[in-house]
């Protein structure tokens, strides 16, 4: 199985997998680089993936379903246009030769899924749009933080070597503010020196991995002291010692994360 990260827009990546012979795209925000990609490697298109129904993941759809020979899936509590196969939480969607199991996890949008597949020879993949990025997690849109927080925690116990393909190149935005929050995390530090490379060179940051998000992301490291400690310095005082300490920390760092300026 191959797995391709297609540029598209302005910071998006459209996600491939194909076998030489088939393929499935997911959040196909545009149909170009698809079509390009499908006809440099004479593909047939067997499948779409959406995990949620903002207009930088479906509008190639339309262009793309001409060449569609199988269907798109899409969120059972989401609207997206034109015909779609809805889908459920723990729902298992066959596409010979991948088997995707449909996590919802929502936050970002209140329908947002995610689709992890589990390879022979491989390790997994979880295609899980715009709730969890490399270094960072969503805006939340139509969620609250309890509900994002919860999904930020489903997708962290997934196998740590589980592929994380988000579909928005942040991680660089993403690392200035986790570095912020944890200056003393030294692997936050190799890995932002490790993007700046890549990206310098042209080349995608993702995918990512859980065990690697574990170490840096400070939206997986809510429980870390110096993360708590960061938290408390900027907000004044939280609740740090239950449950509820975490998700007043969570919440807070979200706050903070989207009016921060590196």
């Amino acid at each position: 199985m191959n797995l391709l990260a297609l540029p598209a827009l302005t910071d998006n990546y459209i996600w491939m997998v194909h076998d030489e012979h088939r393929a499935i795209v997911v959040d196909p925000g545009d149909e170009e680089p698809v079509v390009k990609a499908l006809d440099a490697m004479n593909l047939e298109l067997v499948g779409i993936l959406v995990t949620h129904h903002h207009h930088d993941h479906v509008d190639g759809i339309g262009g793309l379903r001409r060449r569609l020979l199988g269907q798109v899936y899409g969120s059972a509590t989401e609207v997206i246009a034109g015909p779609y196969q809805p889908v459920s939480d723990g729902q298992q969607i066959v596409i010979s030769p991948w088997d995707f199991q449909v996590m919802l996890i929502p936050g970002h949008t209140a329908g947002h899924v995610a689709y992890f597949l589990e390879l022979p020879d491989a390790a997994p993949i979880v295609f899980c749009g715009d709730t969890l990025f490399s270094g960072g997690c969503g805006r939340l849109f139509e969620g609250s933080p309890a509900r994002m927080l919860a999904s930020l925690k489903r997708l962290a116990a997934l196998p740590a070597n589980t592929r994380v393909c988000c579909t928005h190149e942040y991680t660089l935005s993403n690392m200035k503010f986790a570095r912020h929050v944890e200056p003393m995390n030294q692997q936050a530090l190799i890995y932002e020196q490790w993007c700046q490379v890549q990206r310098q060179a042209g080349r995608p940051t993702l995918p990512s991995s859980i065990e690697l998000e574990q170490k840096i992301n400070p939206f997986l490291r809510c429980d870390q002291t110096q993360v708590r400690q960061s938290v408390k310095s900027y907000a004044g005082s939280i609740s740090a010692e239950s449950p509820e300490g975490e998700l007043a920390v969570f919440t807070i760092l979200r706050q903070w994360k989207n009016g921060f300026v590196a």
